[in-house]
């Protein structure tokens, strides 16, 4: 059946159903329950299969998304996920984790609510693996190279897969205990179940991928000389995992801690690693400070564990509940006041509040927060947060989590080892158009070269990356490349 381009009209945007907040307070399960089938295929059929599909160039990965809206809303799930595979390796972690700015870019957003791509794009892939439509892709031949890919992450899988499945013998190496980057540890799992990690990992496995864990390369795990003279290209697919810290007084109380030191801990809780967490928020007023992802991922763990209060502390001024269509006009993401499930949960917002200093008890643990409001202006392009007089006061907090952002890879010892050269305002690896270090036949990609940003990028980075190894490797273009490292959201 083709695609009815009226078919918005006749069927409502319906967002995936959630659990009850005190229900899913109450474990670390998925916030969001598995829609009915005929509710997916409704929605497929709300797109309207533009001529000149701006969801395309709202994805990095270029995800086909018309057509497989088409293919869902004929139930024909096998042709939709080869279609989905095709641009995208791992689309249970987009579809779990992406803040889907293709739904930003649908025509739709224009004047109507878009179509749930993300819930589609999910339904794709869980039916595909309940129907046994995942399966490993070996290849053909073997190529007499190797590559060795540091890190785990989505970059780094995506760089693996696709340099395995063109016929080179690939290694990859985790300094953690497990797989998975920041997927593994640090995001929860009520975001995201593990499962779907480890199924990929196997599947990788089986498809001749090889994986060592606990590897700290450049450093006690496996030194760099090894390292360059074992294989023929090296992807670094590190992250960004050094994070931005603050100087404010009081920075040294016991109880401040950045977000990175919070949320991996108690994920390892929850997969049996540790017997209780070293930070546990329950009964204590808890103070976020920033308003990001990771922000969210406290207040939800911490909520989960019982706090008292959780209080979210940012100097922006609170998002508009509007788009402003002259200065952020479509498809540009839109600018506007979001809530992740987590706040629903419970919590205490203070937008355009800044911190002075953090205070302590006599015996040395946080106690406080001083904090005032502040009115933001711009002074030659600069922002600049301006105190506004007589709002000083003090929130109670007997635990401090910084999210504040991350600023660098915090790999700088494998990165001094092999000698590639860094960016001076942002700390991450410096590489060319086609991926490339200072060293050759040293890569780069992810958040390593990028910068923090989100999944979908990351699998993107992956997949252009392992097409300019394979380049290198071979002298011929074979594999897809579907961003550039200069590449930025629309």
């Amino acid at each position: 059946m083709p695609i009815d381009p009226w078919g918005f009209t006749k069927h409502p945007r319906v967002e995936p159903p959630k659990r009850p907040v005190q229900e899913r307070l109450a474990d670390w399960d998925v916030v969001y329950r598995r829609p009915s089938l005929p509710l997916v295929r409704e929605q497929a059929r709300r797109c309207m299969g533009c001529g000149v599909p701006f969801c395309h160039g709202g994805c990095p990965l270029g995800n086909l998304i018309p057509d497989w809206n088409e293919l869902v809303g004929d139930d024909r799930w096998a042709d939709a996920i080869e279609r989905l595979h095709a641009t995208n390796n791992f689309p249970e972690f987009t579809g779990w984790l992406c803040p889907a700015p293709c739904e930003a870019a649908c025509v739709l957003s224009i004047s109507d609510q878009p179509v749930t791509i993300k819930q589609v794009e999910l339904s794709i892939i869980d039916e595909a693996w309940d129907r046994g439509l995942v399966g490993p892709r070996p290849p053909e031949r073997l190529s007499e190279a190797s590559v060795a890919v540091v890190g785990s992450g989505p970059a780094g899988l995506a760089a693996a897969q696709q340099l395995t499945r063109a016929g080179h013998t690939v290694v990859v190496y985790e300094r953690s205990d497990a797989l998975g980057g920041l997927l593994r540890y640090g995001i929860p799992d009520f975001k995201m179940p593990k499962g779907h990690i480890d199924r990929r990992i196997e599947q990788m496995r089986a498809e001749g991928t090889r994986f060592c864990t606990g590897h700290d390369v450049g450093g006690a795990g496996l030194s760099v000389r090894d390292l360059r003279a074992r294989f023929d290209a090296v992807v670094l697919a590190v992250g960004a995992l050094e994070p931005r810290d603050v100087a404010y007084e009081g920075r040294d109380l016991e109880g401040v801690l950045q977000a990175m030191d919070y949320l991996p801990e108690a994920n390892r809780v929850l997969a049996g690693k540790r017997p209780a967490p070293p930070v546990d928020a329950k009964g204590r007023h808890v103070v976020v400070i920033g308003g990001g992802d990771t922000a969210a991922d406290c207040l939800g763990t911490a909520n989960r564990q019982g706090a008292a209060s959780v209080t979210l502390v940012d100097h922006n001024p609170r998002p508009a509940p509007l788009r402003d269509w002259i200065a952020n006009p479509w498809p540009q993401w839109p600018r506007i006041a979001r809530r992740s499930p987590a706040h629903e949960e419970g919590v205490q917002e203070e937008w355009a509040t800044e911190v002075l200093s953090f205070v302590g008890d006599l015996g040395g643990h946080v106690r406080g927060v001083r904090v005032h409001e502040v009115r933001r202006t711009y002074v030659d392009g600069r922002r600049v947060f301006e105190p506004v007089e007589g709002t000083e006061r003090e929130l109670p907090a007997d635990l401090v989590l910084l999210a504040a952002g991350f600023v660098g890879t915090g790999a700088d010892e494998l990165l001094g080892g092999l000698g590639v050269g860094v960016t001076p305002e942002r700390g991450t690896v410096r590489v060319d158009g086609r991926w490339a270090t200072d060293v050759p036949g040293v890569f780069s990609c992810g958040d390593a070269s990028r910068g923090a940003s989100l999944v979908v990028w990351a699998i993107a980075d992956g997949r252009a990356c392992a097409a300019a190894v394979d380049e290198h490797l071979t002298g011929e273009r074979r594999l897809p490349a579907p961003v550039t490292p200069s590449d930025r959201p629309l």
